[in-house]
Protein backbone atom coordinates (compact mmCIF):
# COMPACT_ATOMS: atom_id res chain seq x y z
CA UNK A 1 0.00 0.00 0.00
CA UNK A 2 2.93 2.29 0.19
CA UNK A 3 6.46 3.05 -0.80
CA UNK A 4 9.09 1.71 1.00
CA UNK A 5 10.89 4.31 2.07
CA UNK A 6 14.76 4.42 3.06
CA UNK A 7 15.21 5.20 7.12
CA UNK A 8 17.57 8.02 7.66
CA UNK A 9 17.82 11.31 9.45
CA UNK A 10 17.97 13.53 6.21
CA UNK A 11 13.96 13.51 5.95
CA UNK A 12 13.69 15.01 9.66
CA UNK A 13 16.42 17.20 9.16
CA UNK A 14 14.99 18.70 5.79
CA UNK A 15 11.47 18.59 6.85
CA UNK A 16 10.16 22.03 7.34
CA UNK A 17 12.64 23.38 4.80
CA UNK A 18 10.83 21.24 2.15
CA UNK A 19 7.09 22.02 2.81
CA UNK A 20 8.29 25.02 0.93
CA UNK A 21 8.93 22.96 -1.98
CA UNK A 22 5.94 20.80 -1.91
CA UNK A 23 2.45 21.40 -3.42
CA UNK A 24 -0.79 19.41 -1.90
CA UNK A 25 -3.58 18.95 -4.80
CA UNK A 26 -6.62 17.77 -4.35
CA UNK A 27 -7.99 15.73 -7.54
CA UNK A 28 -11.17 16.74 -8.61
CA UNK A 29 -11.00 16.74 -12.69
CA UNK A 30 -10.99 13.70 -14.11
CA UNK A 31 -7.66 14.24 -15.90
CA UNK A 32 -5.76 14.08 -12.35
CA UNK A 33 -7.90 11.23 -11.15
CA UNK A 34 -6.45 9.71 -13.96
CA UNK A 35 -3.03 10.96 -13.90
CA UNK A 36 -3.10 9.40 -10.40
CA UNK A 37 -4.26 6.18 -11.39
CA UNK A 38 -1.75 5.86 -13.70
CA UNK A 39 1.07 6.42 -11.10
CA UNK A 40 -0.65 4.04 -8.71
CA UNK A 41 -0.30 1.47 -11.75
CA UNK A 42 3.90 2.08 -12.64
CA UNK A 43 4.66 2.46 -8.25
CA UNK A 44 2.67 -1.30 -7.98
CA UNK A 45 3.90 -2.57 -11.05
CA UNK A 46 7.11 -1.63 -10.44
CA UNK A 47 7.62 -3.49 -6.94
CA UNK A 48 5.40 -6.29 -7.83
CA UNK A 49 2.11 -5.97 -5.72
CA UNK A 50 -0.09 -6.24 -8.59
CA UNK A 51 -0.23 -8.08 -12.17
CA UNK A 52 -0.02 -6.10 -15.39
CA UNK A 53 -3.60 -4.79 -16.97
CA UNK A 54 -4.65 -3.67 -20.33
CA UNK A 55 -6.01 -0.34 -18.57
CA UNK A 56 -2.87 0.56 -16.53
CA UNK A 57 -4.94 2.07 -14.25
CA UNK A 58 -5.44 1.13 -10.70
CA UNK A 59 -8.68 2.41 -9.22
CA UNK A 60 -11.40 1.49 -6.69
CA UNK A 61 -15.12 2.05 -5.15
CA UNK A 62 -13.13 3.78 -2.49
CA UNK A 63 -11.67 6.46 -4.83
CA UNK A 64 -15.65 7.81 -5.53
CA UNK A 65 -16.77 8.16 -2.01
CA UNK A 66 -17.96 11.08 -0.29
CA UNK A 67 -15.74 10.27 2.83
CA UNK A 68 -12.74 10.06 0.25
CA UNK A 69 -10.01 12.61 -1.02
CA UNK A 70 -7.49 11.65 -3.50
CA UNK A 71 -4.24 14.09 -3.38
CA UNK A 72 -1.59 14.42 -5.65
CA UNK A 73 2.00 15.57 -4.41
CA UNK A 74 3.92 18.00 -7.16
CA UNK A 75 7.42 18.83 -6.90
CA UNK A 76 8.61 21.35 -9.03
CA UNK A 77 5.13 21.57 -10.63
CA UNK A 78 5.03 17.55 -11.54
CA UNK A 79 2.99 14.91 -9.86
CA UNK A 80 5.56 12.73 -7.79
CA UNK A 81 3.00 10.71 -5.02
CA UNK A 82 -0.34 10.10 -4.70
CA UNK A 83 -2.32 9.53 -1.19
CA UNK A 84 -5.74 8.72 -0.40
CA UNK A 85 -7.37 10.03 2.72
CA UNK A 86 -10.78 8.38 3.87
CA UNK A 87 -12.51 9.11 7.03
CA UNK A 88 -14.19 6.58 8.76
CA UNK A 89 -16.95 7.73 11.53
CA UNK A 90 -20.26 5.93 12.69
CA UNK A 91 -22.29 7.75 10.06
CA UNK A 92 -19.89 7.05 7.17
CA UNK A 93 -18.06 3.75 8.09
CA UNK A 94 -17.15 2.51 4.97
CA UNK A 95 -13.30 2.93 4.18
CA UNK A 96 -10.76 0.43 2.45
CA UNK A 97 -9.50 -0.61 5.98
CA UNK A 98 -12.66 -0.85 7.60
CA UNK A 99 -13.85 -3.27 4.70
CA UNK A 100 -10.62 -5.60 5.32
CA UNK A 101 -10.03 -5.16 8.60
CA UNK A 102 -13.98 -5.06 9.78
CA UNK A 103 -13.28 -7.17 12.98
CA UNK A 104 -10.64 -4.85 14.22
CA UNK A 105 -12.18 -1.55 13.12
CA UNK A 106 -16.17 -2.41 13.68
CA UNK A 107 -15.98 -1.77 17.40
CA UNK A 108 -14.19 1.28 17.95
CA UNK A 109 -16.46 2.78 15.43
CA UNK A 110 -19.40 1.33 17.73
CA UNK A 111 -17.46 3.40 20.17
CA UNK A 112 -18.36 6.22 18.24
CA UNK A 113 -14.56 6.28 16.83
CA UNK A 114 -13.42 8.77 14.70
CA UNK A 115 -10.54 7.15 11.88
CA UNK A 116 -8.39 8.86 9.01
CA UNK A 117 -7.76 5.84 7.12
CA UNK A 118 -4.91 6.74 4.20
CA UNK A 119 -4.39 4.24 1.32
CA UNK A 120 -3.13 4.10 -2.30
CA UNK A 121 0.35 5.50 -1.20
CA UNK A 122 2.19 5.47 -4.23
CA UNK A 123 5.09 7.25 -5.70
CA UNK A 124 6.80 7.99 -8.69
CA UNK A 125 9.72 4.69 -9.25
CA UNK A 126 11.77 7.12 -10.64
CA UNK A 127 11.68 10.30 -8.14
CA UNK A 128 10.66 7.82 -4.98
CA UNK A 129 14.75 6.72 -5.50
CA UNK A 130 16.08 10.12 -5.45
CA UNK A 131 14.23 11.42 -3.25
CA UNK A 132 13.94 10.09 0.06
CA UNK A 133 12.00 12.44 2.00
CA UNK A 134 9.03 11.73 -0.38
CA UNK A 135 7.08 9.27 1.51
CA UNK A 136 7.38 11.58 5.47
CA UNK A 137 6.22 14.34 2.72
CA UNK A 138 3.27 12.70 1.85
CA UNK A 139 2.38 10.79 4.69
CA UNK A 140 2.64 14.40 6.33
CA UNK A 141 -1.40 14.71 4.58
CA UNK A 142 -2.71 11.88 6.61
CA UNK A 143 -1.21 14.01 9.75
CA UNK A 144 -3.08 16.72 8.86
CA UNK A 145 -6.51 14.92 8.32
CA UNK A 146 -6.00 13.98 12.01
CA UNK A 147 -6.05 17.67 13.13
CA UNK A 148 -8.89 18.44 10.97
CA UNK A 149 -11.04 16.28 11.48
CA UNK A 150 -10.07 15.08 15.33
CA UNK A 151 -9.16 11.57 14.89
CA UNK A 152 -9.23 9.24 17.23
CA UNK A 153 -7.01 6.66 15.14
CA UNK A 154 -4.71 7.40 12.30
CA UNK A 155 -4.59 3.72 10.60
CA UNK A 156 -2.52 1.96 7.77
CA UNK A 157 -2.25 -0.80 5.83
CA UNK A 158 0.77 -1.77 4.95
CA UNK A 159 2.80 -4.32 4.10
CA UNK A 160 4.57 -6.16 6.75
CA UNK A 161 8.50 -5.51 4.97
CA UNK A 162 7.36 -1.22 5.50
CA UNK A 163 6.37 -1.17 9.35
CA UNK A 164 9.50 -0.23 10.44
CA UNK A 165 8.74 3.09 8.69
CA UNK A 166 5.64 3.48 10.13
CA UNK A 167 6.67 2.91 13.81
CA UNK A 168 8.84 5.89 13.20
CA UNK A 169 5.96 7.83 13.47
CA UNK A 170 4.55 6.16 16.52
CA UNK A 171 2.39 3.66 14.84
CA UNK A 172 1.40 0.15 15.99
CA UNK A 173 0.59 -3.08 14.48
CA UNK A 174 -2.28 -4.06 15.75
CA UNK A 175 -3.56 -6.89 13.14
CA UNK A 176 -1.21 -9.72 11.32
CA UNK A 177 -1.47 -9.37 7.43
CA UNK A 178 -4.32 -9.78 5.30
CA UNK A 179 -5.12 -10.07 1.51
CA UNK A 180 -5.99 -7.15 0.41
CA UNK A 181 -8.38 -6.82 -2.92
CA UNK A 182 -5.95 -5.94 -6.31
CA UNK A 183 -2.85 -6.48 -4.16
CA UNK A 184 -0.65 -9.62 -4.80
CA UNK A 185 1.23 -8.82 -1.58
CA UNK A 186 -1.00 -8.90 2.02
CA UNK A 187 -1.15 -6.40 4.16
CA UNK A 188 -1.35 -5.67 8.28
CA UNK A 189 -3.07 -2.84 10.10
CA UNK A 190 -1.13 -0.62 12.07
CA UNK A 191 -2.59 2.31 13.95
CA UNK A 192 -2.07 5.25 15.97
CA UNK A 193 -3.68 6.79 19.10
CA UNK A 194 -3.80 10.31 17.95
CA UNK A 195 -5.10 12.04 20.66
CA UNK A 196 -2.62 10.24 23.34
CA UNK A 197 0.43 10.76 20.77
CA UNK A 198 -0.11 13.70 18.78
CA UNK A 199 2.15 15.92 20.83
CA UNK A 200 4.83 13.09 20.50
CA UNK A 201 4.38 13.27 17.31
CA UNK A 202 4.47 17.11 16.78
CA UNK A 203 7.68 17.56 18.99
CA UNK A 204 9.82 14.84 17.05
CA UNK A 205 8.70 15.96 13.66
CA UNK A 206 7.73 19.13 13.34
CA UNK A 207 7.09 19.19 10.00
CA UNK A 208 4.13 17.02 10.14
CA UNK A 209 1.99 20.41 11.90
CA UNK A 210 -0.48 22.31 9.86
CA UNK A 211 -1.91 25.50 9.68
CA UNK A 212 -5.99 25.72 10.33
CA UNK A 213 -5.68 27.59 6.86
CA UNK A 214 -3.63 24.55 5.35
CA UNK A 215 -6.18 22.25 7.10
CA UNK A 216 -9.43 24.01 5.68
CA UNK A 217 -7.68 24.53 1.86
CA UNK A 218 -7.47 20.73 1.72
CA UNK A 219 -10.40 19.54 3.07
CA UNK A 220 -12.86 21.92 2.43
CA UNK A 221 -13.05 21.44 -1.03
CA UNK A 222 -16.39 18.96 -0.59
CA UNK A 223 -18.87 18.94 1.83
CA UNK A 224 -17.72 17.56 5.29
CA UNK A 225 -17.99 14.54 6.53
CA UNK A 226 -21.44 15.57 8.73
CA UNK A 227 -20.47 12.77 11.82
CA UNK A 228 -16.76 14.73 12.14
CA UNK A 229 -17.97 18.49 11.95
CA UNK A 230 -19.66 18.03 15.14
CA UNK A 231 -17.02 16.60 17.65
CA UNK A 232 -16.45 18.26 20.58
CA UNK A 233 -12.58 20.08 21.29
CA UNK A 234 -9.96 18.12 22.88
CA UNK A 235 -9.34 15.72 24.79
CA UNK A 236 -10.96 13.00 23.58
CA UNK A 237 -10.95 9.64 25.44
CA UNK A 238 -8.13 7.68 24.29
CA UNK A 239 -8.90 4.76 21.94
CA UNK A 240 -8.04 1.48 23.28
CA UNK A 241 -6.88 -0.04 19.61
CA UNK A 242 -2.90 0.54 19.94
CA UNK A 243 -0.56 -0.20 22.94
CA UNK A 244 0.27 3.12 25.31
CA UNK A 245 3.20 4.60 25.93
Amino acid sequence: MSPAPQITNRPFERGIELLDQVDYRLAETEAEKDAIYRLRYRAYLNEGAIEPNRDQRVTDRFDEMPNSWIFGVYFDGVLASSIRISVASPEHPDTPSVAVFPDVLEPELNEGKIMIDPTRFVADPERASRFVELPYMTLRLAYVACEYFHADLGLASVRAEHAAFYRRVFLHTVSPSRDYPGLIKPICLMAIDFPSMRQKVFARYPYLRSTYFERRMLFERREPVPQVMTLPEYPFERATIVPRS
